[in-house]
């Protein structure tokens, strides 16, 4: 059963990995953020929804704790944005997918490393009505080349991110009320099978937890958080080897810093 807890790492024979959509980085510092990073010891925290640009970025949230930050943003102002603080500094960044409508919104950046290469996504969100599921859908078709040449380059990679869909019944507490909405379309769905079952990759999660019910967000509607009504849209998706180097995984939920809950993984190096 995963540990709901805050944990530090007890042996450097572990690659500890973060994965947290924060909701806009200024309000998640303001509710403790870089105190609960301090005592976590990751290697890599993969962010996402930083809902700032440069200008707004303090030196903390540059480079907390001695950690090399990267950062893709996007144009507009108080949206979207992903992020990667790393110990070690990669060896190259890649900043967006190079498709101009997506990386105006700061999807995505991959930091790459001698043994592996980390991704932190937000993939869009199609709850706002049809024009942004279109947008979504779009967004998961021009995706899966990128996903497939990551699995082709015979590198380890580990993609971090709000993904937005919950892939099967046991990762959303209501599942039979939200078969026809954005999150658990049959299409979407259908897309994360396809990563799994035809390209490759591994939902390290579900893979050391088949059966347990956890959940990374809550709406802020009708007291989810309290009756623990969610949804597991944040994922640690990996290639096979590396997947299957991960020993333990926690939600943690002792303290909140969005709408989102850190997902904490840890790798046997």
């Amino acid at each position: 059963m995963a540990i709901i807890m805050a944990r530090q790492k007890t042996s450097k024979n572990f690659m500890r990995i973060i994965s947290i959509n924060l909701n806009g980085i200024r309000s998640a510092a303001t509710k403790g953020l870089f105190e609960w990073l301090a005592l976590q010891d990751a290697d890599v925290i993969c962010l996402q929804e930083l809902k700032a640009q440069a200008a707004d970025m303090t030196a903390q949230m540059l480079s907390p704790l001695g950690y090399h930050g990267d950062f893709h943003y996007a144009e507009k102002k108080g949206y979207s944005g992903v992020g990667i603080y790393s110990r070690r500094k990669p060896a190259h960044v890649e900043i967006g997918l190079g498709i101009k409508e997506f990386d105006a919104e700061g999807r995505y950046i991959r930091a790459d490393y001698d043994e592996y290469s980390v991704v932190s996504l937000y993939l869009p969100s199609g709850s706002s009505g049809e024009e942004r599921q279109a947008v979504k859908f779009s967004f998961m078709q021009a995706f899966l080349p990128t996903l497939q040449a990551l699995r082709d380059r015979g590198k380890e990679v580990i993609i971090c991110g709000d993904w937005n869909i919950a892939h099967r019944e046991i990762d959303l507490k209501n599942w039979r009320g939200n078969k026809k909405n954005s999150g658990f379309l049959p299409e979407e769905r259908a897309w994360l099978s396809q990563l799994f079952d035809e390209i490759g990759y591994v939902d390290v999660f579900r893979k050391l937890y088949p059966e347990l019910e956890a959940y990374t967000w809550w709406s802020n509607r009708g007291q989810a958080w309290a009756k623990n009504v969610g949804w597991r849209i944040d994922y640690q998706i990996a290639t096979p080897v590396i997947a299957h180097k991960a020993q333990s995984a926690s939600i943690y939920k002792a303290e909140r810093f969005s709408d989102h809950a850190p997902l904490i993984i840890d790798y046997k190096d």
